[in-house]
């Protein structure tokens, strides 16, 4: 049974743990593309079985240098990414506090170039460093080479080629925090914060996070299931007709819906199926109510997807990434 956060069975045929990065690039040239990576298990779906090789990325170390005003701080890819927010904070770097609180590990981040409350992991990073599976040598990406995107990298894009092995961000000490969104507003507002240090925007993420999303250790879950779409705007314009007070904001050329109303609006909210369901706080997330496998929850995101499309004709894309026992992973 591998440790995940939907809380589904999967069992690995063979499994091994990295403690450091030779033994990491040791297990890669030993497996090539064969090898599946994992690190925290926050935002995968698994299957229930895995014949192919699996390595636990466990790598540790947090190093802070100060280089002229900035501060450039490289932490290991199994290292965990709220632990990680929480020390550069305890340090007195600023530039993560909006994203506290996200699950998983740092060698992850960058697949997803996570984001939360204005803030994404690409404004803060300074250079990745991978293995390259297919010319077989380590390498140091530049934040342009990495092509990051709305959840999406060039690492996600070309699954399997690169596995992290460090991640070194840019952060400095003046406070600057991203305030834009209404759930943080709100949340300043009611504790009385107009004027709020970084170490308090954290807080505040943490607060607005644990109230609309479940525990994992009692609700199984990845957070998210789906992207938020991005969406011509004349194709907004025509949904707005239709849908009084829809949420929707300028994004690069196009406009970016909101998910989880979409859903809503078609009703799923507190749906359940068996043994998963919607959440009631929140439709983009799908929870794990007891026994549920990885194909369950494909299954009844399957479903809302069908739904959207059929009422708005809008996509959804998956958030997580499906592991599956073939191909690369």
């Amino acid at each position: 049974m591998l440790h995940n956060t939907l809380g589904v069975p999967c069992r690995a045929d063979r499994l091994m743990v990295a403690l450091n990065d030779e033994q990491l690039v040791s297990a890669l040239r030993r497996h090539q593309s064969d090898l599946v990576l994992l690190g925290g298990c926050s935002n995968v779906v698994l299957p229930r079985r895995l014949r192919r090789p699996v390595c636990l990325v466990s790598t540790r170390g947090i190093d802070i240098r100060r280089d002229g005003d900035r501060f450039l701080v490289t932490a290991k890819a199994g290292e965990n990414w709220h632990g990680l927010v929480k020390r550069t904070l305890g340090q007195g770097l600023f530039g993560l506090e909006n994203l506290a609180l996200i699950p998983g590990s740092v060698g992850a981040a960058p697949i997803q170039n996570i984001g939360a409350y204005g803030v994404e992991l690409a404004q803060r990073t300074e250079s990745v460093r991978v293995f390259d599976r297919i010319e077989r040598e380590v390498k140091r990406l530049a934040p342009e080479q990495c092509r990051f995107g709305y959840r999406t990298s060039m690492f996600k894009s070309h699954p399997g080629r690169y596995a992290i092995l460090d991640v070194t961000l840019c952060l400095d000490r003046s406070a600057r925090p991203v305030l834009d969104y209404p759930d943080v507003q709100r949340e300043l507002r009611r504790l009385g914060w107009p004027d709020p240090s970084p170490r308090q925007v954290a807080e505040v993420v943490v607060r607005v996070r644990r109230r609309k999303l479940p525990d994992p250790r009692l609700w199984g879950n990845v957070g998210s299931f789906f992207k938020n779409p991005v969406v011509a705007a004349n194709e907004a314009e025509r949904i707005a007709r239709s849908v009084p007070g829809l949420v929707r904001h300028a994004f690069g050329s196009g406009v970016k819906l909101a998910a989880a109303q979409l859903i809503d609006l078609c009703g799923w909210k507190g749906y359940r199926a068996g043994a998963v369901g919607v959440w009631h706080r929140q439709p983009l997330v799908l929870v794990n109510r007891g026994r549920a496998s990885g194909d369950d929850f494909l299954a009844l995101a399957r479903t809302l997807r069908e739904s959207v499309l059929e009422r708005f004709r809008v996509p959804l894309e998956l958030e997580p990434t499906v592991v599956s026992d073939s191909g690369a992973v």
